[in-house]
């Protein structure tokens, strides 16, 4: 079947196609109301060496790395995203969903804390709300080990969070297999009422004709031809004998 024979079958069973093209339409407005657009906002934060570390640095943070702090930077990551931590967040009015990750191709003790959720202004929030806990809870660590402020591992934000931004992604994902899965479905009820429609125009087999029967008149089998010839002399004979008697 080529694409001009397609054409045609869709052509012919519009109004089997109509209607699911009709239904596809109603399906992929439905996900667009239902799956609502996501917001996400980061912020970029780094943890730097204690004071008392940088002292031969000239108290310059930058200048001192170490490769504890990535791993510190690990650990806290592992926490904020603990049950424990989530739940302390929510009563600290952070809403949506979070995360905290060691930066893509960090070359450092680099974090990313980002929240995601569908409502812009409660998003920003959240994020800004979720990067001061980050905070909070990489000094109370310390405090729990009783390390003195002068030795303590310090956090900076490098990129505040922000604005959030559409994600689309997703939704368009859902949009796409809506419309794909509606449109293939209107083509196989198109093509499968155009192959049932085939079927019952196609002719049946050619019975073999009834034997014809003898007419009405006709009780018993046909008399041989030879005695009725013998019926037909016998008789003359007869006739003939009768005539000579005196």
């Amino acid at each position: 079947m080529d694409l001009a024979e397609i054409w045609r079958v869709m052509r012919r069973r519009w109004y089997v196609l109509l209607p699911g093209l009709l239904l596809t339409a109603a399906l992929i407005a439905g996900v667009y109301v239902l799956v609502p657009v996501e917001y996400r906002s980061q912020s970029t934060v780094t943890l730097l060496n204690s004071k008392k570390a940088t002292v031969a640095f000239d108290g310059n943070p930058f200048l001192s790395t170490q490769a504890s702090l990535t791993g510190m930077a690990d650990g806290l990551a592992r926490n904020l995203n603990s049950d424990d931590s989530r739940a302390d967040l929510k009563t600290r009015g952070v809403t949506g969903t979070y995360e905290a990750k060691i930066a893509d191709n960090a070359q450092g003790p680099f974090m990313w804390l980002s929240v995601t959720g569908t409502d812009p202004a409660a998003v920003l929030k959240s994020d800004q709300v979720f990067t001061a806990y980050a905070e909070k809870r990489l000094q109370e660590f310390q405090t729990q080990q009783s390390v003195t402020p002068e030795a303590m591992i310090r956090m900076a934000t490098i990129v505040p969070p922000q604005k959030p931004e559409a994600q689309t992604k997703t939704r368009l994902q859902y949009l796409i297999m809506a419309g794909a899965l509606g449109f293939v479905l209107s083509l196989v009820a198109t093509f499968f009422v155009e192959a049932r429609r085939r079927r019952s125009d196609k002719p049946g087999r050619h019975r073999p004709a009834p034997a014809e029967t003898a007419p009405a008149g006709d009780s018993g089998p046909a008399a041989e031809p030879g005695a009725a010839d013998s019926g037909a002399g016998a008789s003359r004979t007869a006739r003939t004998s009768a005539g000579a008697s005196p």
